[in-house]
């Protein structure tokens, strides 16, 4: 290897273990990947957690692998949603998340996986589902950005 990628490699090696070492336990850790082993794990500390968890598409796609009992949640209205959306997704429009538990989401600990359009009402979304107590939010961006399988009307 030339100096200069041994150099980047060193300093991601640092950067993971000064990384790792802020974790106490177990617990304070969140494991949401990893489904093709620890190349893939996406780690998000639980520590001062004051707002949903922003993942990239790559990870939901992984997460949406896993069987766990997850729930993806499409944020656009529902003339949107019918245009197409990723298959199992369930349409909860951002303008009826208030400040009242929707009822498609009883679990406030279940993993909620949520994108929009373009990311920008999924966020909105995702820090008011958030700030109701659901503790599990990752948000993902818009569905202009996904590269996999889509659900349209015609299928």
């Amino acid at each position: 290897m030339r100096r200069k990628e041994i150099f980047i490699v060193a300093m991601l090696m640092f950067a993971l273990v000064f990384a790792g070492c802020g974790a106490k336990t177990e617990s304070d850790v969140t494991i949401i990947g990893g489904a093709d082993g620890p190349t893939s794990v996406f780690l998000a500390s639980k520590n001062d957690k004051n707002s949903y968890t922003q993942i990239d598409q790559e990870t939901a796609k992984l997460m949406m692998d896993i069987e766990d009992g997850h729930v993806v949640v499409d944020v656009r209205r529902q003339d949107e949603f019918d245009e197409g959306h990723i298959p199992g997704a369930i349409c909860i429009p951002n303008e009826s998340i208030i400040d009242t538990q929707p009822k498609e989401l009883p679990d406030l600990d279940q993993i909620i996986l949520v994108y929009c359009r373009s990311g920008r009402r999924s966020k909105e979304a995702s820090q008011k589902l958030f700030d109701m107590g659901y503790t599990n939010v990752f948000e993902f961006g818009g569905i202009i950005d996904w590269t996999g399988e889509v659900v349209t009307g015609e299928d």
